[in-house]
């Protein structure tokens, strides 16, 4: 793949290109991820922050976890630099997950690099899919996770919120019986 991109003559960041060559192998690492942003709108409003912790099989990975905030970098192209380091090619876990995926794209455009590679999986539609709800209402985390008895407090940080949604999704996951 990397070949491909010296061959059209496209110049990504160093990062960029080691992010794009880990894509050769499918990963059997998910990476629950909650971004608090500006607002919804990917062309107008920015990411504040991110918090995200890794799970492989049935295990939440405690050591493997990754926080920070816009005003821990010197610049957003920083962050978003190290969050790409982070999640290599895991499949993204979320609420609501490709709004996430539609700001991390749109700082990627502003750094002249691609779109994330990355699956992503949505714990919102997933519930949804185990129970055939068809209505398009959308549901709250809170919501969610109350029906699977998850204590989540109405305050949470977004490490509490990254957490939730690794415990959410490992339910999910096992009784939608992904791999």
């Amino acid at each position: 793949m990397l070949d491909w991109f010296k061959k059209i003559g496209k110049d990504y960041p160093d990062f960029w290109m080691e992010y794009i060559s880990k894509f050769e192998e499918k990963s059997n690492r998910y990476v629950a991820l909650t971004v608090e942003t500006s607002g919804i709108n990917p062309k107008k409003n920015v990411i504040l922050s991110f918090a995200a912790i890794g799970i492989v099989n049935q295990n939440i990975i405690v050591n493997d976890y990754f926080e920070f905030s816009m005003n821990d970098f010197e610049t957003e192209a920083d962050a978003i630099q190290k969050f790409i380091e982070y999640i290599g090619n895991a499949t993204l876990v979320g609420h609501r997950i490709y709004l996430d995926v539609e700001m991390i794209n749109e700082a990627l455009s502003k750094m002249d690099c691609g779109r994330i590679k990355n699956e992503a999986l949505d714990v919102e539609i997933m519930h949804k899919k185990l129970f055939d709800i068809h209505e398009d209402k959308p549901m709250s985390l809170n919501e969610i996770v109350s029906h699977y008895k998850i204590i989540h407090a109405d305050k949470s940080s977004n490490a509490d919120d990254a957490f939730t949604i690794a415990l959410l999704f490992l339910k999910l996951k096992s009784q939608l019986q992904l791999k």
